[in-house]
């Protein structure tokens, strides 16, 4: 895990950035608040507010970012009043806190934007649990929310918008279909019923902090789509909750609430949550557990017992997550591989189709985001598949073929690459086998889509043209990759 942290790569320190950025818009957004004459409890809603902004809004474009930023208050504050109204009613509480478990989940059906606001809407709901807010301080929290969200996005589109000088990230769309066919909708109802698990078995637990086992089980369905996905992602939340416990009784609990110190700290849990969240959910799910042991001891709460209650509200949380990935709707992790693996496939022929285009004279021919396209599309695969790959996977069969798999499929996206380049220098070859040797890039991907069989020309690996070398490379990784799709199981994920 150390080393998937802190060697990943990190092209244009793009991590190191969002990271930092970060650390610079809560704190001044808490400052904001403190300015304003804030309370302890005005300033953490509006530090959780400024968090959200800077980390959820994912659209690709930074107008579409803006655009989803100015919407968080109009989805959080009518959630905030809810949440607060009903405080004193603890029946028609949980029936809107499923609700809203059950709306942000399905949101997600219209891309990033329904994400972020799907997510700001739960995660209001849950702070007004954490701070037990009331209606008597809604004012101050909706100044909060207010002024923490325009100082975020102040820092985030005017003080230091990196964004600018970026290209748009190519977003794959998610899964289509309708009805229950629909990945979205079948999330939906699995997140409200296991929020529903967790809710019931965490009041069991503890009637004061049971809110944390809905959140566990909510944050396991961020960024899944597979029952596969969600069970991993279930592992490491409860790993990373662990480890972060562990450090709580290092590092907050001697802190006793010292504001200053507790500052630091927090700051840095900050800026360990963005660093990491895009490598290692278990990293950041430990800086997160830190952070809330932080915020618990300025509350003046905090305590070995709270500690060891909170890692058996997320066991709930994790469990709740589990018995709906697998009781309800289930969602195959062959169905979603297969889907992703196809999708790839045919981006990748469609690099080798636009690159042949450049190299025949075209103008309008760019294959470069096409490239960036199967970048996305892999790590999707690559998402959808670490199922098999885990360690604890006991069927090491699956596991090899998985593993195959993913190898072949990264030899294709090299051979890609180098397509591409050769194809953006202007003195390449505008070679006539180049159509020939398309046209069987195109036939494999066909076959290995339709079942069929894959054939590689014999003099392919003869070849010394650099243009002709990568489309053969291409074309036996293809060929190669027949088997494993093929495997007796049906997949290498068959029956995940």
């Amino acid at each position: 895990m150390l080393k998937r942290v802190f060697w990943a790569p990190d092209p244009g320190r793009t991590r190191l950035r969002f990271a930092t950025r970060a650390v610079l818009g809560i704190s001044l957004a808490v400052a904001v608040c403190g300015l304003a004459g804030h309370s302890l409890t005005g300033a953490v809603t509006g530090g959780l507010a400024a968090l959200l902004a800077l980390f959820t809004v994912t659209d690709a474009t930074v107008r579409g970012q803006a655009v989803t930023t100015a919407l968080l208050p109009a989805v959080g504050l009518p959630v905030l009043t809810a949440a607060a109204g009903l405080h004193d009613h603890p029946v028609a509480r949980d029936l809107t806190f499923l609700a809203v478990v059950g709306a942000g989940v399905y949101a997600r059906r219209w891309g990033p934007r329904g994400h972020s606001l799907g997510v700001f809407a739960f995660m209001t709901f849950f702070v007004a649990q954490f701070l037990h807010a009331t209606t008597g301080q809604l004012p101050e929290l909706y100044a909060a929310v207010l002024l923490s969200v325009l100082t975020a996005a102040a820092v985030r589109f005017g003080l230091w918008c990196y964004e600018r000088r970026l290209p748009p990230p190519p977003a794959p769309a998610p899964p289509g279909g309708t009805g229950l066919a629909r990945v979205t909708t079948r999330q939906a109802i699995q997140a409200t019923a296991g929020a529903g698990f967790a809710l019931v078995v965490g009041q069991l637990v503890s009637g004061q902090r049971w809110y944390w086992a809905v959140g566990a089980t909510w944050w396991i369905f961020v960024n899944t789509t597979s029952r596969g996905e969600t069970l991993v992602r279930g592992f490491r939340r409860l790993l990373g909750t662990v480890i972060g416990i562990a450090l709580g009784l290092l590092v907050a609990l001697p802190v006793h609430g010292d504001p200053t110190v507790t500052a630091v700290l927090a700051a840095a849990c900050v800026f360990g949550i963005f660093y990491t969240a895009a490598v290692s959910y278990t990293w950041m799910m430990l800086w997160v557990t830190l952070l809330a042991g932080l915020l618990y001891g300025l509350l003046g709460v905090l305590g070995p017992g709270l500690l060891a209650l909170r890692l058996a509200e997320t066991g709930v949380g994790a469990l709740g997550a589990a018995l709906a990935v697998i009781l309800v709707l289930p969602v195959t992790t062959h169905s979603v591989t297969d889907a992703w693996i196809q999708r790839a496939l045919r981006c990748v022929h469609a690099c080798a189709a636009e690159a042949a285009r450049r190299l025949a004279g075209a103008a309008d021919a760019d294959p470069a985001p096409r490239v960036v396209e199967l970048e996305q599309l892999l790590a999707r695969v690559r998402l959808s598949v670490a199922p098999l790959v885990h360690p604890l996977n006991p069927m090491r069969g699956r596991k090899r073929r998985a593993r195959h798999v993913l190898a072949l499929l990264d030899d294709c996206a090299r051979e890609v690459r180098g397509l591409v380049a050769v194809a953006a220098d202007p003195e390449a070859s505008h070679d006539a086998r180049l159509a020939t040797a398309c046209r069987r890039v195109e036939a494999a991907v066909e076959a290995l889509t339709q079942g069929g069989d894959v054939l590689v020309q014999p003099d392919g690996p003869h070849t010394t043209e650099p243009v002709l070398a990568h489309l053969h490379g291409l074309e036996r990784a293809l060929a190669e990759l027949a088997r494993p799709l093929r495997a007796p199981s049906g997949s290498p994920l068959a029956g995940a």
